[in-house]
C-alpha cells in the first residue's frame, strides 16, 4: 500500500506501542498477575489492534476505492483487496 508511506512513522509507532502492550501481557502472565489485570491488558491490545485496522481500512478505501481518477478496474481491485482482508480479519 503506497499510501502508508505518507504516515509510515505514525503507523510504526502504533505498532511498537501494540508490541509493548503485548510484552506487558506476557510479563503479567509470567509474573502470575491477577486475571482481571491480564484481561484488561488484553482488552487494551484488542482495542489498539482494532484502531490500527480501522485506520488502515480507511486509508485503503480512500486511496484504492474512492480516489478520483481511478479506473473501474483499479476500484474493483481495491475493493477485492479490502474484502479479502476483512474476511481474513473477521475469522
Amino acid at each position: 500500500m503506497g499510501h502508508t508511506k505518507s504516515n509510515r512513522d505514525q503507523l510504526v509507532l502504533r505498532v511498537r506501542r501494540i508490541a509493548g502492550q503485548i510484552g506487558a501481557v506476557e510479563k503479567a502472565i509470567a509474573q502470575d498477575a491477577p486475571c482481571e489485570t491480564i484481561l484488561h491488558q488484553v482488552a487494551g491490545v484488542r482495542g489498539a489492534v482494532l484502531g490500527l485496522m480501522d485506520e488502515l481500512v480507511e486509508e485503503h478505501v480512500r486511496e484504492h476505492v474512492a480516489r478520483p481518477g481511478l479506473t473501474d478496474a483499479q476500484r474493483a481491485q481495491g475493493a477485492d483487496e479490502l474484502v479479502a482482508a476483512i474476511r481474513r480479519y473477521s475469522k
